[in-house]
């Protein structure tokens, strides 16, 4: 496999599944040094072997709830002392959300899923960044969901935690314009992952895409040959918005 990412520190949350386990297994197998988010210790030692396996380094792996905002302030530090640099983020870890009506939405699952949607990636973002511009051509990717452009009826939750992610991440893209520094979103659009089936329980799997094959898209947009920053890719359609 072409190491095209050797030499290259890429950070990825939700690692230990999904559509994180596979940017992450795809990301070190091409030679980036990866350090793996996720709350599943055994799911980030399955990462690091795939990784390994395919001659890729050792995952650096980091057991973690996002929403423990100490230890995600703790982390630049880490990474600084041991790279000085980081120069890819991808911030994929969501809090799967019920379809509700928006009225009956729990108060402690609205806060959760901001905690987690948002919050969790602010935090990222302000222990990061200088470890970002660091890098000879920073790359930080999100992950975000159509449907907070449709006003879907019961994905209120789910659209107004990627809507404020979306507002966040462009604001931030618009202040590193003049960096080397591209910050991008993504919406992969339905994949078979677990998150889809806890949201959507009545579809059938077989009908969408894998998570390798989502992610060997995604993958595309940490390159350093990415010129565009502040938009969004969808997969489906293969287009910049």
């Amino acid at each position: 496999m072409e190491k095209d990412f050797e030499g290259r520190v890429a950070l990825v949350t939700g690692a230990s599944r999904g559509i994180g386990f596979e940017l992450a297994r795809q990301l070190g197998s091409r030679g980036a040094q990866v350090i793996a988010l996720a709350r599943t210790v055994g799911g980030l030692e399955e990462l690091d072997d795939a990784i390994t396996k395919a001659g890729g380094p050792s995952a650096t792996l980091v057991p973690v709830d996002l929403k423990d905002f100490d230890a995600l302030d703790r982390l630049g530090a880490a990474i600084f002392e041991r790279w000085k640099k980081l120069d890819i983020l991808i911030g994929n870890a969501a809090m799967a959300v019920t379809l509700s009506p928006v009225s009956h939405i729990k108060v402690k699952t609205f806060d959760e899923a901001m905690a987690t949607n948002v919050t969790a990636n602010y935090r990222l973002l302000r222990s990061l960044d200088v470890l970002l511009r660091q890098s000879d051509a920073g790359r930080a990717l999100f992950l975000t969901d159509g449907h907070l452009h449709t006003t879907t009826p019961f994905w209120g939750l789910q659209a107004t935690t990627k809507a404020a992610l979306e507002a966040m991440v462009k604001t931030y893209a618009a202040e590193a314009e003049k960096t080397p520094l591209r910050v991008n979103l993504v919406d992969p659009g339905p994949v078979r992952t677990g998150l889809r089936a806890k949201t959507m329980p009545g579809e059938d799997p077989e009908t969408l895409p894998t998570a390798e094959t989502v992610a060997t898209d995604l993958v595309k947009l940490v390159g350093t040959d990415v010129a565009e920053t502040g938009r969004m890719f969808d997969r489906v359609k293969g287009a910049w918005d």
